[in-house]
C-alpha cells in the first residue's frame, strides 16, 4: 500500500497551517453600531503599514470612541489613494469619496468598492485582495436589496444595509512583477503557508504518489 498523498494530507492542519505570528493583526470594518445606522463617524489615517504574507497595505485608522473618553484603533485594508492624515468618515451619510465606509444602498450604480460585507455587519468578507474591487451594478425597486459584480465576475445581490469601503484595494499589479529567483519564491511563501517548493508527482517514487516511478524519468 502506498503512502497517503500530499492532496490527501491537506486540511488537516500540521505542517498545512498558515503562518501568522508576524502578522499585523485582522483588517476589518468598524463593529456597527448606532453612529454607523443613523449617521456617520470621523477618523483619520495614522500610518499605512506592510502586513507579512498579504499583497495589500494595511491602514491604521484612529477613531474617537461614542460612548468613553478613548481612542479606538481599527485596522483597514487600504484602498488606492488611501494618505496619512486623510480623514475617514464610516456610516450611512458618509460622503462618496475614496476611504469612506458606507452601505450599498446609500452607493450609485458604477460605484467602485471594496472590502464589501456579505452579511450586515460581518465587517468585510469580499474583494480584499490586492487589486480587487466589486461594482455596485444595481439597486431593486424595494430599497432592501442592491445588486453587485465581484472580482470573479459573479453577480451577487446583497442587502442594501451592507457595508462596504469605497475604492479599489491597494497594491494591483504586484503579481504582474516576475518573482526570477528561487529565493524570492522562499521568502514569499515562507510568511504565508507551507507550499513551496512544489515536487512533481512523476519525479516521486511508486510508493509516493500514483504518477512516480516509471523507465528513464529525467529529473530536470
Amino acid at each position: 500500500m502506498g503512502r497517503v498523498i500530499r492532496a490527501q494530507r491537506k486540511g488537516a492542519g500540521s505542517v498545512f497551517v498558515s503562518h501568522t505570528k508576524k502578522r499585523k493583526g485582522a483588517p476589518k470594518l468598524r463593529s456597527l453600531d448606532y453612529a454607523e445606522r443613523h449617521g456617520y463617524i470621523k477618523g483619520v489615517v495614522k500610518d499605512i503599514i506592510h502586513d507579512p504574507g498579504r499583497g495589500a497595505p494595511l491602514a491604521v485608522v484612529h477613531f474617537r470612541d461614542p460612548y468613553k473618553f478613548k481612542t479606538r484603533k481599527e485596522l483597514f485594508i487600504a484602498p488606492e489613494g488611501l494618505y496619512t492624515g486623510q480623514f475617514v468618515y464610516c456610516g450611512k451619510k458618509a460622503t462618496l469619496e475614496v476611504g469612506n465606509v458606507m452601505p450599498v444602498g446609500a452607493m450609485p450604480e458604477g460605484t467602485i468598492v471594496c472590502n464589501l460585507e456579505e452579511k450586515m455587519g460581518d465587517r468585510g468578507r469580499l474583494a480584499r485582495a490586492s487589486g480587487n474591487f466589486a461594482t455596485v451594478i444595481g439597486h431593486n425597486p424595494d430599497g432592501i436589496r442592491a445588486r453587485v459584480k465581484l472580482p470573479s465576475g459573479a453577480k451577487k445581490v446583497l442587502p442594501s444595509s451592507n457595508r462596504g469601503m469605497v475604492g479599489i484595494v491597494a497594491g494591483g499589479g504586484r503579481i504582474d512583477k516576475p518573482i526570477l529567483k528561487a529565493g524570492r519564491a522562499y521568502h514569499k511563501y515562507k510568511v504565508k503557508r507551507n507550499c513551496w517548493p512544489y515536487v512533481r508527482g512523476v519525479a516521486m517514487n511508486p510508493v509516493e504518489h500514483s504518477h512516480g516511478g516509471g523507465n528513464h524519468q529525467h529529473i530536470w
